[in-house]
């Protein structure tokens, strides 16, 4: 079981970026699959899930209306597209797994992935 995230970068602010979540060994449709980030000296933060069964999504206030969830079931992969970022977007940026419910705490998800990193700067 894996989880490979890609994506991140240095971006202007009001620029974008699409982080793709990469899965292998089991099925997106059998686990939510949330986003969560980390930035410098700040404790990691719940960003976005997107749920197993229905593909229902959840966004936390700070990206809502800028960050969109979406996932592929064929590719076995799951995105993040993040526009308009803001410096206070710069962090590294986790995919996770978990076979329960989209949960903003990080105990309920059973896989990670490496992070990637997003440095938004002009």
């Amino acid at each position: 079981v894996q989880l490979q995230a890609s994506g991140g970068g240095l971006v202007q602010p009001g620029g974008s970026l699409r982080l793709s979540c990469a899965a292998s060994g089991f099925r997106l449709d059998y686990h939510a699959i949330a986003w969560f980030r980390q930035a410098p000296g700040k404790k990691r933060e719940a960003v976005s899930c997107i749920s197993a069964s229905d593909g229902g999504t959840v966004y936390a206030d700070s990206v809502k209306g800028r960050f969109t969830i979406s996932r592929d079931i064929a590719g076995n992969t799951v995105y993040l597209q993040l526009t308009n970022l803001k410096p206070e977007d710069t962090a590294v940026y986790y995919c996770a797994a978990t076979e329960s419910k989209c949960s903003d705490y990080e105990y309920q998800y059973d896989y990670w992935g490496q992070g990637t990193l997003v440095t938004v700067s002009s």
